[in-house]
């Protein structure tokens, strides 16, 4: 498994392929212990708290246009399976489309809050969903 913060291009362009229609995300969170932003400020913020900067205006931004935060919890101990190392949250947020999400990341208000989210996350899956067309 690779955690990571930002996707990759071909990843990117996968998530753009979905076409039209509702996505949900399903985000597997990984919080750091401290906050971490590339100018020292903040040091004994936690990686939560940090997260959180960037989180609340972010679902505001969503449900701007057109989306919902589905579901959103902290992660308990696991019931069936194993992994190296917990989740700290997960959070399911819908998009009307998959290009709402790429519009969303290209806005000013994005920019301005995108620091915190790195500065919180030692990682994330960000994981797209789609019910069956039947």
């Amino acid at each position: 498994m690779k955690n990571a913060i930002e996707p990759e291009e071909k990843q990117l362009a996968a998530f753009l392929d979905l076409g039209e229609g509702p996505v949900s995300m399903l985000n597997l969170l990984k919080f750091r212990t401290k906050a971490v932003y590339p100018d020292g400020r903040d040091a004994s913020l936690s990686g939560r708290d940090a997260y959180f900067r960037y989180a609340i205006p972010m679902t505001r931004l969503v449900l701007e246009a057109g989306g919902t935060l589905d579901f959103s919890a902290d992660v308990k101990p696991l019931l069936i399976g194993e992994v190296e190392d917990d989740w700290d949250m997960v959070a399911i947020m819908t998009y009307p489309s998959p290009r709402t999400l790429a519009e969303i990341s290209l806005t000013p208000e994005f920019a301005e809050i995108s620091e915190h989210r790195k500065a919180g996350l030692a990682g994330q899956l960000l994981i797209p969903c789609r019910a069956p067309q039947s």
